[in-house]
């Protein structure tokens, strides 16, 4: 494994050492708001210890990142294959744009977390949140799968603050609440989780667990909502030309 000490060098430095290494394996010590990296990565392992900056893995090819700790704005923007793991919370705009991969995060995330996600032929994004999110959760979603588990969230307290699925168009998002969130928009469908439904859960819930420690049990037993977007209204009243 190589190991690359972060403390003292500008983030394109360390994304330059990273790139230049034959190794597989990589581990980064004392990260501290350095960007970029993992950015394009496709066939390595990082594990960083410490806080990254803004575009952590972004537009990630393949490959598997784990944050020892927080990560800031952008994490897996527009990433279209490989794993990212956050042993904490994240900024804003996590898994903007994603097309592929799965993004696990421990703890909260800021605004706009999966907005513009999008499947792609066989590719199916996954963003699951162990703690709770911020406004316009899944905005303009077009694909892919959003688990919002709300873990540790103090009771009465919303797993999802406001305009939660804004623009929603394609994909899946799931709460682990009985109580829709705040102003949920009229195209979007909103219904407790079905055994059908929770069968597409599951597997992405057990892995959350396994990653981070937790009983999957006790959480797949608890209500789930499910949001979808009403392919009886698809936003036509947004366009020109209908």
């Amino acid at each position: 494994m190589k190991k690359i000490n972060a403390a003292g060098i500008c983030f394109k430095e360390l994304n330059q050492k990273i790139a230049q290494s034959t190794d597989k394996n990589i581990e980064i010590e004392n990260c501290l708001g350095h960007r970029y990296i993992g950015a394009g990565l496709s066939g390595k392992n990082i594990k960083i210890n410490g806080v990254p900056g803004n575009a952590l893995g972004a537009y990630l090819v393949n490959g598997r990142i784990v944050v020892n700790g927080n990560a800031q704005d952008a994490t897996g923007d527009t990433m279209d294959n490989g794993e990212i793991v956050i042993h904490g919370s994240c900024g804003d705009g996590v898994g903007y744009s994603m097309r592929g991969g799965k993004i696990l995060i421990k703890g909260d995330v800021g605004y706009r977390a999966g907005i513009h996600m999008k499947a792609y032929k066989t590719k199916m994004p996954v963003l699951v949140i162990g703690g709770r999110a911020g406004s316009f959760l899944g905005e303009y979603q077009a694909g892919g799968l959003i688990i919002v588990l709300g873990l540790g969230t103090a009771a009465g307290m919303p797993i999802v603050h406001n305009f939660c699925g804004t623009g929603m168009h394609g994909g899946q998002m799931f709460l682990r609440t009985s109580k829709p969130p705040y102003a949920v928009p009229g195209q979007v469908l909103v219904k407790e989780a079905s055994e059908d439904d929770m069968s597409v859960v599951e597997p992405h819930v057990r892995s959350f667990c396994k990653e981070f420690g937790r009983e999957a049990e006790k959480i797949l037993q608890d209500k789930f909502l499910v949001l979808t977007p009403n392919k009886k209204n698809p936003y036509r009243e947004f366009y020109v030309y209908n």
